[in-house]
């Protein structure tokens, strides 16, 4: 797999079992997991204290303190390169175009407007089901290109209620 440190480095990276090569050389480290997150590793006599501050699997990036001093790390994975040879690459691949009704209910609010620029994660309406209010949030950021659904409409599982261009 690669390894992508600071938007900088790059390192070709295999780990089976417990061995572990970096650009084909093997790393001999001694490591123990503490707990929440951190990790202490020995390598060439000196000591590493890690701590995974943050992670998104989604997108295959951490966040990564060692002796103090953060790290951005992304990976990709021999499945991420394939689907970039093939011009499939992960930004590609997981931008929705719309978002359909998980559940069929009401629509009590609608928070975008056609033409708005979203991000990934920002509330786009509020869908009333089994008595419960869900906040739908945006899948990916976008440009809203068209709210199919009008408030105090009710809606079908699957229902298309938002494209995004």
């Amino acid at each position: 797999m690669n390894v992508k440190v600071n938007d900088r480095f790059n390192f070709d990276v295999e780990l089976e079992q417990k061995l572990l090569k970096v650009d084909g050389v093997e790393l001999q480290i001694d490591s123990t997991t503490l707990a929440d997150g951190h990790t202490h590793v020995i390598y060439n006599n000196k000591s590493y204290n890690i701590e995974l501050v943050s992670e998104d699997k989604a997108e295959k990036k951490s966040v990564v303190k060692v002796n103090g001093t953060l790290y951005e790390v992304a990976i990709e994975d021999q499945y991420d390169l394939l689907l970039k040879q093939l011009g499939l690459d992960n930004t590609k691949a997981n931008k929705m175009l719309e978002v359909k009704a998980p559940m069929p209910g009401l629509v009590l609010n609608i928070m975008v407007a056609e033409g708005q620029e979203v991000n990934k994660g920002d509330n786009l309406l509020v869908l009333e089901a089994m008595k419960m209010e869900n906040i739908l949030k945006s899948p990916s950021s976008g440009t809203v290109k068209k709210v199919l659904v009008n408030k105090g409409v009710k809606v079908e599982k699957n229902e298309v209620l938002i494209q995004f261009s």
